[in-house]
C-alpha cells in the first residue's frame, strides 16, 4: 500500500533558528517550506520535516542516516564546520569516530542541536 509513497523522516526541534543554521548552513540541505510549525529541508529525493515542538526527548539510536560516497571526505567536511562526532564505548570507532560494521559498511555519528543522533553511512 505504502511501498511506492515518498518517507519524510520527521525530527523534533526546541531551537528552530539553530535546527534552520544546522540543517541548512551545517548539512547543506535545502530550505524549501518554513511556517510557524514546522521547516521541511530537501536532500536528494527526501525531505526532512523538523517540528517545532515543546521538549525533545532524544532517542538512543540514531533517527536519522545519510548515506555518502566517502566516509571519510564526509567526516572531514563536517569536523571543518566544528561538527563534533558522538563516540560509543561499546564499539571500536577509529580515530575519526568511524565504526565499521561487520558486512564492512562504515558509520559515524554525530548530534544536532536538540541531541538529536544522526548519522552517516558509507556502505559497503
Amino acid at each position: 500500500m505504502f511501498a511506492s509513497a515518498p518517507i519524510t523522516p520527521l525530527i523534533g526541534t526546541m531551537k528552530p533558528d539553530a535546527a534552520k543554521a544546522f540543517y541548512g548552513d551545517m548539512l547543506g540541505l535545502k530550505l524549501i517550506s518554513e511556517d510557524a510549525f514546522a521547516m521541511v529541508f530537501e536532500a536528494q529525493n527526501t525531505r526532512i520535516r523538523v517540528t517545532r515542538v515543546p521538549a525533545v526527548t532524544p532517542a538512543a539510536y540514531a533517527v536519522l542516516a545519510f548515506s555518502v560516497d566517502d566516509i571519510g571526505k564526509a567526516v572531514e567536511a563536517l569536523t571543518a564546520k566544528a561538527v563534533s562526532f558522538a563516540r560509543f564505548p561499546f564499539l571500536v570507532q577509529d580515530p575519526r569516530g568511524v565504526w565499521k560494521a561487520p558486512d564492512g559498511s562504515q558509520v559515524a555519528w554525530f548530534h544536532d542541536p536538540d541531541m538529536n543522533l544522526l548519522s552517516i553511512v558509507q556502505y559497503a
